[in-house]
């Protein structure tokens, strides 16, 4: 066990955050935290860190555990350069070699080598030296650089300070120097916030290789997907633990809603039959012991219920706009330069009614300064045309935190609207799950969610028919996340979505703009499409391992073509029989999903033992037929090289 949480209640304001909560975190458990911004997601995680303590109960973490701990927002440093700062991770080894540089330095001044204190100096030389070597100090520069790249950055910016980055290249460095630091628990708040899918996709291949243990809190899908293994989720200061990913906890919670609601229906049932019987038979002398025995049965019955659900969310619906022209925006030869360095270079584009286009690339391609282009925010060379009755609204990226941190909540909505009344405006907050007291609340107490909430409430206040989001879901919950979703796919009106979610943009594009090398790049089709284009999308490549391929042979001599024929068969053979043992192993597998379908199925209550089971098997099954799909692909491959 790397931490256990025995008990802990937790109250903040009058509201109770967790009652009497319980659970362990072991090694190499890499578990996905998730509820509703504001559940205690967060305060959990400081909780575990140490940051924070319980009103009530104890949290216990074994001696030999080390953490890293990276929260959502942080007080992020300056001065050094990126390699320096992200090689701070290793900063003990660094003090080390400052004092063995010490003492060789003394070594060249001194000259009584048979003194004590001379032969005490190489005696710490010696013990420093391969201290280093055993921590492998020679190796610290190509990890450092492994990561920072892996994170997105350049070899060139390494030896820029960090002062010269934003926000969110500052966090990757933070997020460096936790991965370089290699501790037995990761606790990360939000990693992915201010990545681009493709470090967001290396994240995934990193921490799906690690053997730590994680508690990872996010609201991306498809990144809780690829990492965890076991997933708790917070709700109504309780929590519920499942063993399961972040799809399999889906299925599995309603799975055990399903079960539990027939079980509700028949225990009512047999209660009513009960009840019927007792007053049907209570009069008679002749009954009354069978009227007495079915009292006590049901004094004895414990009922199943079932946990109530925070079932509040946000409502949006945008309001309905002027139709606009065919053509909703040409974009001109723009470029843009920031001082030497050229973000767009030459840039045309066309956009018509009714597109709904994803913005890809890099951090730091140009996405962000298009967006802003497009909305008159930044000025640029080149043109920019808006079509005819074409009204634009627009979320900046870094809306939720330019907003006046000193203005209530209220005042916020009111000063974006001058046609609505209050008590339109209060209806729309509650929309938000802005009502009674939290409509008075400062901005600058809110959590990162509710501010991203009250910005889209923002957007919402004109009537637009031309969108531009920049990163809308930064600090929305998953709920939350798929109720924009849907508000978006109904939107009649054109679409520019800047976003790394991959989960999220599904649906809801069908055309992609790719940014790269200062240039602007179309491609028609969806998320998937294009990843699967530019080999981003791994689709399992981390769990395929690499088989050996038989490459046709340049030399005509017999010989080879006779080794390569026997190397050949080799393989397929290899091949076939792995895939006849995986498809008997899938037919057994089947036959026992059968089996315990019939059980549950004959079951009257909440069978656990036999969800679990199910989920296990499923789970085996899920795995066994990917390994089968894997296989048949190599063969594939293999007959295509002959």
């Amino acid at each position: 066990m790397n931490i256990g949480v025995d008990q802990i209640s937790v109250f903040h304001g009058g509201r109770v955050l967790f009652r009497k909560v319980s659970f362990q975190v072991s090694p190499e458990d890499k578990i996905g935290l998730i509820g509703k911004n504001g559940a205690g997601k967060s305060t959990l995680l400081k909780l575990l860190a140490g940051l924070q303590e319980a009103d009530e109960g104890t949290v216990s973490r074994s001696k030999e555990l080390t953490i890293g701990y990276l929260p959502q927002e942080m007080s992020l440093p300056e001065g050094k350069s990126v390699f320096q700062e992200a090689s701070t991770a290793f900063s003990d080894l660094i003090a080390q070699n400052d004092k063995l540089n010490q003492i060789n330095n003394l070594l060249i001044e001194r000259s009584d080598y048979e003194s004590d204190s001379y032969l005490n100096l190489i005696h710490q030389q010696t013990e420093l030296t391969e201290t280093l070597n055993r921590n492998g100090w020679f190796e610290i520069s190509k990890k450092v650089e492994k990561i920072l790249l892996g994170l997105g950055f350049n070899e060139n910016e390494f030896t820029k300070s960090t002062a010269e980055f934003s926000g969110g290249w500052r966090m990757r460095v933070e997020l460096a120097k936790i991965l370089l630091q290699n501790p037995t628990l990761l606790l990360l708040d939000e990693p992915t916030n201010h990545l681009d899918i493709e470090s967001i996709q290396w994240l995934e291949r990193f921490l799906s290789s690690v053997t730590v243990s994680i508690v990872l809190i996010s609201h991306d899908i498809t990144f809780l997907n690829k990492i965890t293994n076991r997933t708790i989720e917070i709700n109504n200061g309780k929590i519920h633990d499942f063993p399961l990913s972040y799809s399999g906890y889906l299925i599995r919670k309603k799975e055990i809603k399903e079960t539990l609601i027939a079980g509700q229906k028949n225990q009512q049932k047999k209660i009513k039959e009960t009840e019927d019987f007792i007053n049907r038979f209570r009069a008679k002398n002749t009954k009354a012991k069978q009227v007495q025995s079915r009292i006590k049965m049901l004094d004895r019955m414990d009922l199943v219920e079932m946990d109530e659900e925070d079932a509040s969310s946000i409502r949006i619906r945008f309001p309905e706009a002027v139709r606009s022209g065919k053509i909703s925006i040409e974009v001109k030869n723009v470029s843009k330069s920031y001082e030497d360095k050229v973000v767009l270079k030459n840039v045309n584009f066309l956009i018509g009614r009714g597109e709904k286009i994803a913005f890809i690339g890099k951090n730091g391609a140009g996405k962000t300064t298009m967006s802003k282009i497009i909305v008159g925010e930044t000025k640029s060379t080149g043109e920019i045309k808006l079509g005819h009755l074409v009204k634009v609204g627009y979320y900046a990226q870094d809306q939720s935190d330019t907003m006046d941190g000193n203005l209530e909540v209220i005042s916020v909505v009111e000063n974006e609207s001058k046609n609505l009344k209050e008590y339109e405006l209060r209806n729309l907050l509650g929309a938000f799950l802005f009502s009674g007291e939290d409509q008075f609340k400062k901005v600058k107490i809110l959590s990162g969610g509710e501010k991203a909430r009250l910005a889209l409430c923002k957007l919402l206040l004109t009537p637009v028919n031309f969108l531009v989001l920049d990163e809308p879901t930064n600090h929305l919950d998953i709920q939350s996340k798929s109720i924009l979703k849907k508000a978006l796919i109904e939107f009649d009106g054109t679409l520019i979505i800047v976003s790394h979610d991959r989960e999220f943009l599904r649906g809801i594009t069908n055309k992609i703009f790719h940014f790269s090398d200062s240039t602007v790049k179309e491609f028609i089709g969806d998320i998937d499409e294009f990843l699967e284009s530019k080999k981003l999308s791994q689709l399992d490549d981390l769990q395929a391992k690499p088989k050996p391929t038989i490459k046709p042979s340049s030399e005509k001599n017999i010989k080879s073509d006779f080794q390569e024929r026997k190397e050949y068969q080799k393989v397929e053979k290899k091949i076939k029989n792995k895939i006849a043992k995986l498809e008997d192993e899938i037919e057994e597998l089947e036959n026992q999903l059968k089996e315990i379908n019939q059980k549950i199925g004959k079951s009257s209550g909440y069978e656990i033992e036999l969800i679990n089971k199910y989920q296990s098997v499923n789970q085996k099954l899920d795995r066994v037929m990917k390994s089968w799909e894997n296989e048949c692909a190599e063969l594939e491959k293999l007959d295509a090289s002959k």
